[in-house]
């Protein structure tokens, strides 16, 4: 590796960071906005209030067109906390006890009742849960990922969309993290590898443009 390449330079060279094609029937996918993760009561919280609202913004646009919005949530049985290695890495996850406070989604979410929340036991929304079939079975090319935590659940997730098929559009706005480097350090890898890093604004844009 040269070092007179830049960072930009050497990922280009490398053949990273194209564009994602944008299909024509997306969904949102709101990773772990739960009170245990967005009520700073809890030692597994932080302040997520902002990415909270522009998510909202997109869920309301997507519902309202007919898109999925799908939410998803960590919960544990007690017998997982001292048998899941991810648990003994994670401490602190294992306070997401099933039927919790913790693991219900935040209402600041504007969460519907008919919105689908999936169940899952790791970082990945796709790993052991039925979203690829659901985003299947509602004919889904795109996705748009957001939520928490930006470096952990929400890039575990993108990975997996876009092993399972799906375009995927990151909004960093929509995204929240417990510490501002790791956020921007995945975002970055995110953005070259796997998917388009933007914003709210150019994906609110673009749902919009679909129904003209």
């Amino acid at each position: 590796m040269s070092s007179t390449l830049s960072q930009k330079q050497i990922y280009s060279e490398a053949g990273f960071g194209e564009k994602v094609p944008r299909g024509t029937r997306p969904a949102l996918i709101v990773v772990d906005f739960s009170y245990g993760f967005t009520d700073t009561q809890y030692p597994t919280a932080a302040d997520m209030w902002a990415q909270i609202a522009a998510t909202r913004q997109l869920g309301d646009v997507a519902r309202q067109a007919g898109y999925p919005v799908i939410f998803t949530t960590i919960a544990y049985q007690p017998w997982e906390a001292t048998a899941l290695p991810w648990l003994k890495k994670a401490t602190g996850m294992a306070a997401l006890r099933a039927g919790s406070r913790l693991v219900q989604i935040d209402a600041a979410t504007g969460i519907q009742p008919g919105d689908p929340i999936v169940v899952k036991h790791g970082a990945s929304a796709f790993h052991g849960t039925n979203l690829a079939a659901l985003l299947c079975g509602a004919g889904v090319d795109t996705v748009v990922v957001t939520g928490a935590t930006t470096s952990g659940c929400v890039r575990a997730t993108v990975v997996d969309a876009v092993q399972s098929g799906f375009n995927v559009l990151v909004p960093h706005d929509c995204c929240a993290d417990r510490a501002q480097p790791p956020h921007d350090a995945n975002l970055y890898d995110m953005g070259q590898k796997y998917a388009d890093v933007t914003d709210a604004a150019d994906v609110l844009a673009w749902l919009q443009s679909l129904q003209t």
